[in-house]
This record gives structure tokens, sequence and C-alpha cells, in this order.
């Protein structure tokens, strides 16, 4: 139970730092980056948006389990999204593969988030 409880401590800790990066999406980087991928301007703004909403929702544990349920949901349309815009635009493997890795940790926050709940109940 304690392993499971650091796992998911640290693998939603790390998808919420690399999520509140979503406040930089002003940057010049971050509008050349969706622009390359073809992103338009408003789609990468409500992206950010709801990156934020979705790191608060995972963050807080007060937030019921549906809520959390939709922010996982979220952010994994999103690492999938990510990986096929790379690829489409012809990006090196080292893109996608960074998706696809935050993809994973995604996904053992998921699990050890449900696994926790399991034990709870």
């Amino acid at each position: 139970m304690k392993t499971t409880k650091i796992i998911y401590w640290v693998t939603t800790s790390i998808i919420c730092l690399f999520a509140s990066t979503a406040i930089m999406m002003n940057s010049e980087m971050a509008k050349e980056g969706t622009a390359h991928l073809g992103i338009p301007r408003w789609l990468g703004l409500e992206v950010s948006i709801g990156q934020l909403v979705g790191l608060v929702l995972l963050i807080v544990p007060a937030v019921p389990a549906r809520f959390k349920e939709w922010a996982y949901v979220g952010f994994g349309i999103m690492y999938l999204t990510a990986v096929n815009a790379h690829i489409s635009v012809g990006d090196p493997i080292g893109n996608t593969i960074m998706a696809l890795v935050f993809f994973g940790i995604l996904l053992t926050s998921y699990f050890s988030f449900h696994k926790l709940q399991k034990a709870n109940s």
C-alpha cells in the first residue's frame, strides 16, 4: 500500500509539473511549436487551460474520483494526439517518444490511483 501511494504521488507529480508548463503558452517557443504542428493558436490556448484544470483535479485529494477519471482521459487524449501530430509532420522520433513516455507515466499514475481506491474501499 505504501509503495503504491509513493508511485501514485511521484507519477502524478511528474504529470502535474509537466502540465504546469501550460502557463507558458504565450511564449515564443510555444507559439512556434504549435504553428509547426499545424495547431491553431486558439486550440493551443484551450489545451493549456484544460491542462491547468486537469492539474488541479489530479493533485487535490478532495476531488471526487469521477472528476479525476475525466482528467486522466483528457491528459491521455492530449498525449496520444501529440504522438499523432509529431508523426504526421515528420518530426524526429525523439519528440514522439517523449509524448509516449508521458503517456506511460500517466498510465502508471492512473493504475496506482485505482489500486489506492480499491484498497480504501
